[in-house]
This record gives structure tokens, C-alpha cells and sequence, in this order.
């Protein structure tokens, strides 16, 4: 399946679920970054299931059941929102206002680890995100992202600097060298 192309400013900022009665309305799961962008008359880009994009604007939206309801102006029924479902909604990255401390996945990918004296120990390749905590993919294992470990991120010089405890991303065979 093609994917239709986004610009290096869009992101995801919502997944089109399902139908939701016969007036035209779709059940909304918005991203975490992106629910405050779901009001009455913003804009987004819905990349269709099929690989197209089409333009959409909300018209009413409403809470219900912890979703987001949606109806987009010219959608005015079941028929017409069917062609919505498993969308994914983009808005520009400008849109998204981040409280301090709050952190995009694409932007800590990339970011270079170093430990608290200086010494680098790898290079943020992901983001993976548990009940307990986020965690930084870094050389294939996961750094939790807690006050006590990171110290302080700097995205826009792309480093990161953490105090880990010993062996958090030691090598195996460095491990079973030691014993």
C-alpha cells in the first residue's frame, strides 16, 4: 500500500477509528500532542486508507466514551464519512504547542546520549513509550526517560545528557567478559 508523502512539518496528529451513528459523524483517536488541535473549524490533511489526501475541516466535535466524535463540513452522512475511516489526520508541527519538559518522538531521534562527564554513549534512534515511562532506543537497548536519569535535553543541539546507573547499556559480551 502506498503512503501518500507528508512534508518534514506534518505529523500525525490523529487516526480516523470508525463510524459513529448515520449522520456523518467518525470516532476520533487523537495523538496525545495533538488533541488540542481538535476544535470546530481546524484544518487538517486525512491521508485516506486508499493512499490519497484530502483536505478536511471540522465542523462539530464532541467527547463521548473518552473519543473524540467528529463531523468534517461536507460530510453530512454514513455514506459520505465511510470513506474517512482508517485515515490518518496531519496538521504542520507549528500548530503543536509542547508544555516544558514535553518532547516529540521525532525530535529526541537523532539526539546524541552523552553521560554526565561528557563521554558520549550513543545515538537516539527511537522512542518507545510504556505505562511506566518513555524510553529512549539507544545502541538497541531502552533508556528510560525519568528526572533521575535525564539530566537535561537540548533538542535544537541535539544532545541529551543522562546520569544511567552502571550496566544500563553495557554490552553483553562486555557483561559476560567481567564474570
Amino acid at each position: 500500500m502506498r503512503r501518500p508523502p507528508t512534508t518534514p512539518n506534518e505529523l500525525p496528529v490523529g487516526r480516523i477509528a470508525g463510524l459513529f451513528g448515520i449522520h456523518g459523524e467518525v470516532k476520533c483517536d487523537p495523538t496525545s500532542a495533538g488533541r488540542s488541535l481538535f476544535a470546530a473549524g481546524a484544518q487538517f490533511r486525512a491521508a485516506l486508507a486508499g493512499g490519497a489526501s484530502r483536505e478536511v475541516a471540522i465542523e462539530t466535535l464532541r467527547e463521548h466514551k473518552g473519543r473524540l466524535l467528529l463531523r468534517f463540513d461536507g460530510v453530512a452522512d454514513a455514506t459520505a464519512a465511510q470513506a474517512l475511516i482508517g485515515a490518518t489526520l496531519y496538521a504542520d508541527r507549528e500548530r503543536i504547542v509542547l508544555e516544558a519538559g514535553e518532547y516529540l518522538d521525532r525530535d529526541l531521534a537523532g539526539c546524541v546520549l552523552y553521560d554526565s562527564a561528557g563521554r558520549e554513549l550513543g545515538t537516539v534512534t527511537g522512542v518507545e513509550h510504556y505505562p511506566s515511562s518513555d524510553m529512549l532506543v539507544v545502541r538497541g537497548k531502552l533508556v528510560p526517560m525519568i528526572r533521575e536519569f535525564i539530566k537535561s535535553v537540548d533538542v535544537g543541539a541535539r544532545r541529551i545528557v543522562a546520569d544511567l546507573p552502571p550496566g544500563l547499556l553495557d554490552d553483553a559480551e562486555a557483561e559476560s567478559d567481567s564474570g
